[in-house]
């Protein structure tokens, strides 16, 4: 498997999170996704999309890397509730695991962006089998333990708000739905129905009121 495709598959490999949330109406100009009190601007996506394609030497999408960073933030946000903390010596050989070889990893940390970004992936790798009662990506019963890290997840993130902006799809069943993607600018439904019904009420609250007689 190449290591895009062992990135976009984390959520079968080691670095997998399986998340649900809350989807509000949408975000402000400028974000490419909200988690909690947590922006992912979308610049920040468009910069590490251009890192990792070039650390990886193939093109990945920034949906992949959206979800990616959507769910570290998740996992972040859930492991301080429950103040589970994961340290630099158990990051790092879970960031070798993630990308699978040597050469592909020493690529990655020669960038700053494409290493922050593979760092946040191992980090919710590691979160996620703390929260599920183990000690890392060494534990013997490490399957066991991502799993049961992942129902925690998946619980306790029921009561964290995901806003994804259309342009990068929308947040369905805890990852993005690419298909459903759109514009920056477009119109939620919620919000154009909003509108219309307001338009559609101060009309006909026009044509209620009394109409001048005319004089003569």
């Amino acid at each position: 498997m190449s290591t895009s495709r062992r990135l976009q598959a984390v959520g079968a490999g080691l670095a997998s999170v399986l998340l649900l949330g809350g989807c509000a109406a949408g975000t402000h100009p400028g974000a490419a996704a909200t988690v909690g009190d947590t922006e992912i601007s979308v610049g920040d996506v468009d910069k590490t999309s251009t890192a990792v394609a070039n650390a990886l030497g193939e093109p990945l999408t920034a949906t992949v890397i959206l979800g990616e960073l959507v769910n570290s933030a998740l996992v972040e946000q859930i492991a301080a509730q429950r103040s589970i903390t994961v340290s630099d010596a158990e990051v790092t050989p879970a960031m070798k695991a993630v990308v699978g070889d040597q050469a592909t990893y020493d690529k990655f940390v020669k960038d700053p962006v494409a290493n922050d970004f593979l760092r946040q992936v191992a980090t919710a790798a590691v979160g996620t089998i703390k929260l599920g009662g183990g000690t890392g990506i060494t534990d013997p019963n490490i399957q066991k333990a991502q799993q049961a890290g992942q129902t925690v997840v998946r619980d306790a993130s029921k009561n964290i708000t995901v806003d994804i902006a259309p342009r990068f799809g929308k947040w369905t069943d805890g990852a993005i739905d690419g298909k459903a993607s759109g514009s920056l600018s477009e119109e939620s439904a919620q919000a154009k129905a909003k509108r219309e019904a307001q338009e559609k009420a101060q009309q006909q609250q026009q044509q209620q009121q009394p109409q001048p007689e005319p004089q003569g």
